[in-house]
C-alpha cells in the first residue's frame, strides 16, 4: 500500500483523516508548521514520516514531495482558515490570506505531487481529497472571503479531475461547521453553537471523524470510480430545511 501525504495532520480533520487512514492500513506522511506536533503524531500512528513548514511557502510543495517519496498513493489537503467578516471589513491582504492558504495552498500541493501520485496510483487510481465549506453552496453573511476562496478550491478540483484522470482521482468534502481548533472561536460559545447545531436537520454540529470516514474513503481503493465529485457532510445543512 502507498503512502498518503496529509497536509495538515497534527489536529481537527486532518488528525481524524489520519487516524481513519492508519486504520485501514495506509502509511503516511503528514505536513504541519509545529514539528513538535507532528513528531508527537507520527510516534501515534506509526508508519508516519513528516516534513514542518508553512503553506505560503512555495519552497514547501517539492521538499515534501522529496521526502514522501516517489510512489504516493493519495494526497489531502486539510488546511485551511475561517475568517470570517463584513465587506466593509475585509481588505486585500486578508482576502489574499485566505486564497494562498486554501486555494494556492492545495493547487501547489497537488502540482508537486502529481508525478508520484501517477507512479503510485494502481489500477484504482490514486485519490486526492480537498476541502471546501458549506458555505459556498448555501451562500451565508460574512463568509465572502473564506467561500470565494473555497469556491476557488471546488473549481481547480473539478479542472484536475478531468486532466489528471484516469490515474489520479481528485474529489472534495465540504462540511458544515465542524468541533475543529480552526472553529474554536465559534463553537466555544455555547450559545452560539446550539443555534448554529438546530439549523441542521440532524441537530448538531459536525465532528472531525465525520469529515474524516468519508476522507479515508475517498482516497481509498474503494471509491475507484468516485471522481469530480464535492460531496457534503454537512448534517443536511445544504439542502434540507427543517423550520418555516
Amino acid at each position: 500500500m502507498e503512502r498518503v501525504v496529509i497536509y495538515g495532520g497534527t489536529g481537527g480533520i486532518g488528525l481524524a483523516t489520519a487516524r481513519a487512514l492508519r486504520a485501514r492500513g495506509s502509511p503516511l506522511h503528514l505536513v504541519g508548521r509545529d514539528a513538535g506536533r507532528l513528531a508527537s503524531a507520527a510516534a501515534e500512528l506509526g508508519q508516519t514520516g513528516f516534513t514542518a513548514g508553512d503553506v505560503t511557502d512555495p519552497g514547501l510543495f517539492p521538499r515534501v514531495t522529496q521526502e514522501a517519496g516517489a510512489r504516493l498513493g493519495g494526497l489531502v489537503y486539510a488546511i485551511g482558515t475561517i475568517q470570517l467578516a463584513p465587506l466593509a471589513k475585509l481588505d486585500a491582504a486578508r482576502i489574499e490570506t485566505d486564497f494562498r492558504i486554501n486555494a494556492l495552498g492545495a493547487f501547489l500541493a497537488v502540482q508537486a505531487a502529481a508525478p508520484a501520485l501517477r507512479a503510485g496510483a494502481g489500477s484504482a487510481g490514486a485519490g486526492i481529497v480537498l476541502f471546501s465549506t458549506v458555505a459556498v453552496a448555501q451562500g451565508f453573511a460574512h463568509h465572502a472571503s473564506v467561500s470565494m476562496a473555497k469556491g476557488a478550491v471546488e473549481g481547480l478540483a473539478l479542472s484536475l479531475a478531468a486532466e489528471l484522470a484516469p490515474a489520479i482521482r481528485v474529489n472534495v468534502v465540504a462540511p458544515s461547521l465542524t468541533r475543529t481548533p480552526l472553529a474554536e472561536a465559534i463553537t466555544r460559545n455555547q450559545a452560539l453553537a446550539s443555534g448554529i447545531a438546530a439549523m441542521h436537520a440532524l441537530q448538531r454540529l459536525g465532528e472531525p471523524e465525520d469529515v474524516a470516514k468519508l476522507a479515508a474513503f475517498l482516497v481509498s481503493a474503494e471509491a475507484a470510480y468516485v471522481t469530480g465529485q464535492v460531496i457534503g457532510v454537512d448534517g443536511g445543512r445544504s439542502s434540507l430545511r427543517t423550520k418555516g
